[in-house]
């Protein structure tokens, strides 16, 4: 019975005809001991369960490295099939024969939830593989490790390396790890973003894959997914072209973690390069470095009119006719220098939060070129 389930998969299943010798002898020994636990069963059926698992405990193992689950089933119910066609011929009346054929149905159940245990215990396997894998990915981009090394482990997991990928940092909303994964992969399918994350100790790190600026869906991309926060601040770092740049865009955003503290009214999420004052008052020179690449050099390098505009303006404490008047200007000509200023540094002066911006950058400027640093 064992040759002709095997000779019927060879003829019904294109698949199989297709596999290596080895493997399909395989699947014959595999049957072969199918059928002696089916002996073994009709002895005593009240050792149905553990005559069946100890008779497929390795098989589906082995066969999960090279068949799928769904063309173990097929293999499972052609074999049933094979034997309801041949055990009849074994009974010696009907009583028998009923008995056989029922044997075989209880038994072809056995199996199949033996074979599907098999399977759900090597793809947990998998899973807490994957995960370990996923946590070592996202501790190498924290951490800023080799390059290749990282790519390598992302590949694995799916990952595209040229993707686009923003680092998300908060804290999880539960203190048990995989619920807090579960909620971040519930909210990443919802917005069809495939996502790395790990959670390290109250720290969750979530990195999301694509673009997550500009207009449209894509803007709206980090706070759908910062509801999978815990409450308390979510900052985003910088939006980097490839997963090898995603050390940078972690750095910032767990550096604006520390400092958002200073910025109450923050929004949620909020990027770290708006976080770029309380990041250099804590101390960060990235963030130094940036207000000064931003703020300090564009309105140094535009003339002393523009700086002098600015620094009058801010001092003046935001009033434009004071600051027309201590100039001697028209306060349409402060009004249009002002537009140079937005222009220049994306800051608008009129606006509180960026003023605070432009006064701390031009801080920061005098302190580095006091130093000699630019």
């Amino acid at each position: 019975m064992a040759s002709a389930s095997v000779a019927a998969m060879e003829e019904r299943l294109p698949w199989f005809g297709r596999m290596p010798a080895d493997q399909r002898a395989s699947v014959l020994l595999i049957t072969q001991a199918g059928a002696a636990g089916f002996v073994g069963w009709l002895r005593d059926s009240e050792e149905a369960l553990k005559l069946t698992t100890d008779a497929f405990r390795n098989a589906p193992r082995e066969l999960s490295r090279w068949i799928s689950l769904r063309q173990t089933v097929e293999l499972v119910r052609l074999a049933i099939e094979v034997f309801e066609e041949q055990l009849p011929e074994l009974a010696s009346g009907d009583a028998e024969r009923a008995a056989l054929m029922e044997g075989i149905l209880r038994y072809g159940r056995e199996v199949a939830f033996a074979a599907a245990n098999s399977y759900a215990a090597a793809a947990e396997a998998r899973g807490a593989w994957d995960a370990r894998l996923e946590a070592l990915v996202v501790d190498g981009i924290v951490r800023g490790d080799a390059e290749e090394s990282l790519l390598s482990r992302a590949t694995a997991l799916g990952w595209d390396p040229a993707a686009d990928a923003t680092v998300l940092v908060g804290n999880p909303r539960s203190d048990d790890p995989p619920t807090a994964v579960f909620e971040v992969r519930s909210r990443a399918a919802r917005v069809g973003r495939p996502v790395l994350l790990s959670v390290q100790g109250s720290r969750l790190v979530v990195v999301v894959a694509g673009p997550t600026g500009g207009d449209g869906d894509n803007a709206e991309i980090l706070t759908r997914m910062a509801v999978a926060f815990d409450d308390g601040p979510v900052v985003a770092g910088p939006t980097v072209p490839s997963l090898a740049e995603a050390h940078h865009s972690a750095s910032d955003a767990l550096s604006g973690l520390r400092a958002v503290v200073g910025w109450p009214n923050a929004p949620r999420p909020v990027r770290s390069a708006d976080l770029l004052p309380e990041r250099a008052l804590a101390g960060d020179p990235e963030a130094e470095w940036q207000l000064v690449q931003r703020v300090a050099q564009p309105l140094e390098e535009a003339g002393s009119t523009l700086l002098g505009t600015v620094e009058t303006y801010l001092e003046a404490g935001g009033v434009l006719e004071t600051c027309a008047k201590t100039m001697f200007v028209h306060p349409n000509t402060v009004r249009y220098r002002l537009r140079r200023v937005a222009d220049l540094t994306g800051r608008n002066p009129t606006d509180p939060r960026d003023a605070q911006v432009l006064r701390i950058g031009l801080c920061v400027g005098r302190l580095a070129r006091s130093r000699g640093l630019w």
